[in-house]
């Protein structure tokens, strides 16, 4: 499979398109916790937002944004459903890792949710290591954070 990528910012149609499949997955995944998650995924204000396209249409998508003067956070990850288990989302990632080195940053951060075990396995796989849980996310049983150092 061949894909390509795209580097933009939240006001790309396709991101917002793929966010709006994403949200409405994980509306059904953590129900009543739905709007907890919710207040901290806005996506107004990502400029650093890369997608993926596979013959022009696009298939995933996935952002980083400022965690700290040292650290960007993941945010908005997702990939179509019948586009997953085809090496996308690690394109994805290596992608935005990329990106935030470029930028000077030395790690990445991101939270997930138990309820998502493809995530686990797609952090876990490319290198992150589960953390305590930071900020928000403290305290919140359905979370697990991972932080992963960018090599020079």
């Amino acid at each position: 499979m061949t894909f390509s990528l795209k580097r933009t910012n939240s006001t790309d149609a396709d991101f917002v398109e793929l966010v709006s499949h994403l949200d409405t997955e994980l509306a059904k995944l953590n129900g009543n916790e739905d709007a907890f998650y919710s207040q901290f995924n806005k996506i107004d204000k990502i400029n650093h937002v890369v997608l993926v396209y596979e013959n022009d249409m696009p298939i995933a998508c996935g952002a980083i944004k400022q965690f700290s003067t040292e650290a960007m956070e993941v945010k908005r990850m997702f990939t179509l459903p019948n586009y997953r288990g085809k090496g996308a989302a690690s394109i994805l990632l290596a992608e935005l890792e990329k990106w935030a080195k470029e930028m000077n940053y030395e790690q990445c951060v991101l939270e997930t949710s138990k309820r998502q075990p493809d995530a686990l396995a797609l952090y876990s796989k490319n290198g992150y290591e589960i953390i305590p849980n930071y900020g928000q996310y403290v305290g919140i049983e359905n979370s697990v954070c991972f932080e992963k150092t960018l090599c020079a």
